[in-house]
């Protein structure tokens, strides 16, 4: 983000209004390399792709704030590796990680990762060491740390049907697996933060939490997000496309104040759970509307979510998740010629 995109968001944080509404978009490589006409693998494996794509995402878009920006990443092997999970990289197929964990009684064994030293983490930040200056510049700075949730990586590591039954049958070892994938994401956090001091700004991915009723949120998601999101940035920012009606109204007390739902929730419900003390970036359907649709489509979508927003404060105008596959430029120029009226 440039300095004047980041002051915008963190007056609209405030609750400021700006004309015409911002837009935003979470952007990464179920996206990027598709819209680029790339395979994802070299996308991933590329320095000088993953830059020249990210670059031409800002210039053919300059009025889109994109989040986190310039996001270093090997899509959702990231955190995994540094467990030790084995890594599968298809041409062009999203990368996966297979589990490490075969059941409860393993967990004991789990240590906390180095993320100076294992698994993709020293590339990730080797990547943006290398694009920092070219980043900087394009007049835009490195302002996030990023890393999936606790619950998110738990379910890398044992699955997640597994990891959502040992909620119930061994409810010891799985607070002892998210201590240590918490620990291991704090020290993650804070060496980006070290590594750039342009970070000022937290971004956190945990579909999991919509997969919990509230008292299950309550007892292994809330103490460890909270205890993750006690840092001293401006922006904290959460996604969570699942379901969210049973966990939002929790967001605010633990330090968050920017969210990316999905569409299962209003936005007029989302701020009534919330006590309208989020900034919500959303949530025009993802794929049904912003990458089938047409851009017609996507103006009306938009148009709705204008009419539904009548108090237009803390709103940056955007889809329910990130932006998926298949999503084309003409939809992306309709989202923005319908956000500005």
């Amino acid at each position: 983000m440039t300095d004047r995109q980041w002051n915008d968001l963190l007056a609209v944080l405030r609750g400021e209004i700006l004309n015409p509404l911002p837009v935003g978009f979470i952007v990464d490589c179920p996206w990027l390399p598709g819209w680029q006409g790339l395979d994802i693998a070299d996308y991933l494996s590329s320095e000088t792709l993953w830059f020249e794509t990210n670059r031409k995402a800002i210039e053919t878009f300059p009025d889109v704030w994109f989040l986190p920006g310039f996001w270093s990443e090997f899509g959702m092997c990231t955190e995994p590796s540094a467990f030790g999970s084995r890594c599968v990289f298809p041409r062009n197929e999203f990368p996966f990680a297979d589990k490490i964990i075969t059941d409860a009684g393993s967990i004991a064994a789990l240590k906390v990762p180095d993320p100076a030293a294992d698994g993709f983490l020293p590339f990730m930040l080797n990547r943006l060491r290398w694009a920092r200056p070219r980043i900087e510049a394009l007049g835009h700075k490195i302002r996030f740390s990023v890393s999936r949730g606790p619950l998110n990586v738990a379910t890398f590591l044992m699955g997640t049907t597994e990891f959502l039954m040992a909620i119930k049958t061994d409810p010891e070892p799985v607070h002892r697996l998210l201590r240590v994938i918490t620990d291991f994401l704090k020290q993650w956090h804070a060496l980006q933060r070290e590594t750039f001091p342009t970070i000022d700004g937290m971004m956190m991915l945990d579909d999991i939490v919509g997969f919990m009723g509230e008292p299950d949120f309550v007892e292994f998601g809330l103490p460890y997000l909270r205890e993750l999101y006690d840092v001293k940035v401006t922006v904290k920012f959460f996604h969570n496309d699942a379901p969210c009606a049973k966990s939002i109204k929790y967001y605010p007390d633990f330090g968050i104040n920017l969210y990316n739902p999905g569409i299962q929730t209003s936005l007029t419900e989302m701020r009534r759970l919330s006590g309208n003390k989020l900034t919500i970036l959303g949530n025009i359907p993802p794929r049904d509307v912003l990458a089938q649709g047409t851009p017609d489509d996507v103006r009306a979508a938009v148009k709705k979510l204008l009419a539904e927003a009548k108090d237009p404060s803390r709103l940056i105008l955007s889809c329910g998740g990130g932006v998926p596959p298949g999503v084309t430029t003409a939809n992306l120029q309709a989202f923005l010629q319908a956000a500005r009226g």
